[in-house]
């Protein structure tokens, strides 16, 4: 049986708590027990499980074009409380949308012999599709659960998930 990877993205307060400051609202809240389920299902699989967190300088460029979100140790940068980051876990820290850029992800997922992928969290137009892209730039078979990615913008969530399964061969399951 092949190695599994999940990876969490962004379940961050900022992102999730109607206090955050960048708050995907409440149909992104609704994904939190799907999340949950998600990574108890492959902690019993043992697959490595994987919590990829926006963590931004004060001034990071990114804030031209968002709101401040994700500063690097404050309450917004936390996993959310629903969720539990045990200490086999992998967190990665990132400063872009992707999980691969400026990151060890590559080395991670090579040292642990992953070999399929499968993606939850938000945002899905923005940082849950281009991690998927650099997945699938890298010939990981990926998987993206659509109960558990959410997204701001509904239109962007739907026009992403059939991006990500027309052009990047993205499987999607609920």
């Amino acid at each position: 049986m092949s190695q599994k990877a999940l990876l969490v993205i962004d379940m961050l307060n900022d992102f999730l708590d109607p206090a955050g400051s960048l708050y995907c609202g409440d149909q992104a809240r609704e994904i939190i027990p799907q999340v949950q389920g998600l990574i108890a299902e492959h902690r019993r699989a043992g697959s490595v499980i994987i919590f990829a967190a926006d963590h931004h300088a004060p001034d990071d460029k990114e804030f031209e074009i968002f709101p401040k979100h994700s500063v690097a140790g404050t309450w917004g940068a936390e996993t959310i409380p629903e969720l539990e980051v045990r200490p086999e876990d992998i967190v990665i820290t990132k400063t872009r949308y992707s999980a691969f850029y400026g990151t060890d992800l590559d080395k991670v997922l090579a040292a642990k012999k992953v070999e399929e992928v499968h993606l939850c969290g938000v945002c899905t137009s923005i940082c849950v599709m281009d991690t998927a892209s650099g997945l699938r730039n890298r010939d990981y078979p990926t998987v993206v659960h659509r109960r558990a990615v959410a997204d701001f913008d509904p239109e962007a969530h739907e026009f992403s998930l059939k991006r990500m399964k027309n052009i990047l061969g993205v499987r999607l399951e609920d």
